[in-house]
């Protein structure tokens, strides 16, 4: 268990860095009359989060994290969401960055 949260730590430091210079990114497309959306990801992503930067989505992910580790419920369950956000987040990430 404890290389299993040692790893899905290192990712969202991972995913951390991107998503800082990915909202840099956005605000200077925004800036330039670009990024015209309401949100990242829709309700059906699994991220209860609600915003058209990365950081708040980042947040949502540490929280779950800090739950699995004081929480004795389903692990597992609690681990694939986690893993799943996660995943969406570094395919959307690397997306914007081609794109950029």
């Amino acid at each position: 268990m404890q290389q299993v949260l040692a790893k899905i730590t290192e990712n969202i430091q991972i995913i951390y860095r991107k998503a800082i210079d990915a909202d840099s990114a956005l605000d200077k497309l925004q800036q330039s009359g670009k990024a015209k959306f309401s949100v990242i990801f829709t309700e059906d992503n699994g991220f209860t989060t609600r915003s058209k930067r990365f950081g708040p989505y980042v947040d949502e992910l540490a929280k779950d994290v800090t739950m699995l580790q004081s929480d004795d419920g389903d692990i597992k369950n609690q681990i694939t969401t986690i893993v799943k956000k996660m995943e969406l987040m570094l395919l959307t990430l690397a997306k914007l960055k081609v794109t950029l």
